[in-house]
């Protein structure tokens, strides 16, 4: 543990306790071990206390004194001035349909609040005072030379003066839920990313707000699959109508498209509609709607669907040649008339 406590809470040696204090809320907001993960945030935390209550030892009251020559704003570092709090990251999930349109979204997540208890301050009560855990209340402790020593942990006072708020830990701050309406512009993609600044967790004079990052997941769709900006489906399609080029249907997420089907064999067949897919955004153009046809044939005539084919067939036998050169060919080679 590092002993000096100037070091500690990153101030000068020439500061006084307004710095003191606000470098303290800043540590102590970074390393509580309800805010940090880091595997070591218990032992900074206490280091960084440690290191406050013996600066605060220097004066007795206990509270930043400051007068017209040095107030909070003119001992400012210049870089807290641009320091954030943490930010938070959550993922946003929207159906294809909201998604490529865009919507409005009411959100649920958990950040920190100012604790009600302390006002944010992390100091809450009267005055504690406890027997440094290092040198049992002596102040002194045996060196490698078992010579002894001033107690770097209390300073060599042998005890500890705390007004640590026991409701939020000395943090100032609490967990609150939050209820946040936000708006998905039209046209995002997956893993895109809306920012929301000042979202995040809360700040304070040291502190700008952290900033809100959400992460958009777009759910399957029963139908379309996204690729880029393309949407691909399949569909099935009567074999009589890919034969005849007739009109079909296609679903799109505008609405229904109808669209004239050239003529040709009945088989599978790729339809790219340019234009047609996922909407663009920005620069980036809208996607196509590209869909595979299944060819279908009727599986069950009733007379009147049987007496149409047949005659269909009596036409195509008639032009057998030009209709259907595979049966004329085999006609042909074995003498069938």
């Amino acid at each position: 543990m590092r002993a000096d406590p100037y070091t500690i809470l990153g101030v000068a040696t020439d500061s006084g306790p307004a710095e003191w204090k606000r470098a303290y809320r800043r540590l102590a907001m970074r390393w509580h071990p309800d805010r940090s993960d880091d595997p070591e945030a218990t032992e900074r935390f206490k280091e960084i206390n440690s290191a406050y209550e013996q600066l605060l030892a220097v004066n007795p009251e206990n509270e930043p004194k400051t007068d017209s020559s040095e107030t909070e704003e003119s001992v400012a570092e210049p870089e807290e001035t641009i320091a954030k709090a943490a930010d938070i990251r959550l993922n946003l999930e929207v159906s294809l349909e909201d998604a490529a349109t865009g919507c409005h979204k009411t959100i649920h997540y958990t950040r920190g609040n100012e604790c009600p208890t302390c006002a944010g301050s992390g100091e809450h009560g009267m005055a504690k005072t406890r027997f440094c855990g290092i040198c049992h209340g002596s102040g002194r402790v045996h060196d490698a030379k078992r010579n002894l020593v001033r107690c770097t942990d209390c300073g060599g006072r042998g005890l500890f003066t705390e007004r640590i708020c026991a409701d939020c830990g000395g943090s100032g701050r609490e967990m609150a839920d939050v209820s946040l309406q936000i708006r998905v512009p039209a046209g995002m993609l997956p893993g895109d990313e809306l920012r929301l600044i000042g979202q995040g967790e809360p700040g304070d004079e040291a502190l700008q707000a952290g900033d809100l990052y959400l992460t958009l997941i777009i759910h399957s769709h029963s139908l379309y699959e996204l690729r880029g900006r393309d949407l691909h489906f399949r569909m099935p399609v009567s074999a009589l109508a890919m034969m005849a080029g007739g009109e079909i249907d296609v679903p799109s997420l505008p609405g229904v498209l109808c669209h004239t089907l050239e003529a040709g064999a009945a088989e599978r067949r790729t339809l790219r509609l340019p234009g047609k897919g996922y909407p663009g955004r920005g620069k980036n153009r809208a996607g196509d709607l590209v869909v595979e046809l299944e060819p279908i044939f009727p599986r069950k005539l009733n007379a009147r669907q049987r007496k149409l084919l047949l005659q269909a067939n009596a036409a195509l036998l008639d032009d057998v040649t030009e209709a259907l050169p595979q049966i004329a060919d085999w006609r042909a080679s074995y003498g069938v008339q």
